[in-house]
């Protein structure tokens, strides 16, 4: 059996799947839409409330699972604004067709928003209390010394707002140079 230059035989190990599943943020948000959505129109046509929020909560707590220690910053912000995406979704969905779309939209989302805030607050503070299991604190620990690295450095750059880098030293210098004329 002949083998490529640095190329491995595959082992029966090397078959089965590598690890677990790792998302980036934008994945982790995309997990938590789309349990959202999913979950707001399954809630709308077998007519159980509770199946809307729980599905959230649930798609909260596998995107944090799920996502990359390196986003963890990026998913824990994200939930309220998921929430309203996916409620506007599920809203839209169900109401194009049946009379007003603006004024359909608008009371749906709000009495949605009205009677599901509790379970937007508890995928929010499930998303938190994972990641910060997970190392969400190393994320603001590097976030914090980068703008703190990018503060020291604007203050540095605007001490001296005037720099005349190449200006006449000398009194002879100086009167060489017309009021007029550009170094």
């Amino acid at each position: 059996m002949r083998r490529r230059r640095g190329t491995t035989p595959r082992s029966h190990s090397a078959a089965s799947p590598a690890g677990p599943i790792t998302l980036t943020g934008r994945g982790g948000i995309v997990v938590m839409f789309g349990a959202g959505v999913v979950c707001g129109l399954l809630s709308r046509w077998l007519g159980v409330p509770l199946l809307a929020g729980a599905g959230f909560a649930i798609g909260c707590a596998l995107a944090a699972f799920a996502t990359r220690p390196a986003d963890l910053l990026t998913l824990v912000v994200s939930p309220p604004l998921v929430f309203f995406a996916a409620t506007f979704a599920v809203e839209f969905a169900t109401t194009l067709g049946n009379g007003s779309l603006v004024r359909g939209i608008t009371v749906g989302v709000l009495s949605t928003l009205a009677s599901t805030a509790p379970w937007l607050f508890f995928g929010t503070l499930l998303v938190v209390g994972i990641c910060l299991a997970r190392g969400l604190m190393t994320n603001v620990r590097e976030l914090r010394d980068k703008l703190a690295g990018v503060r020291l450095f604007e203050k540095e750059e605007n001490e001296n707002p005037v720099r005349w880098d190449e200006s006449p030293t000398t009194t002879q210098e100086r009167r060489r140079l017309h009021h007029g004329d550009v170094d």
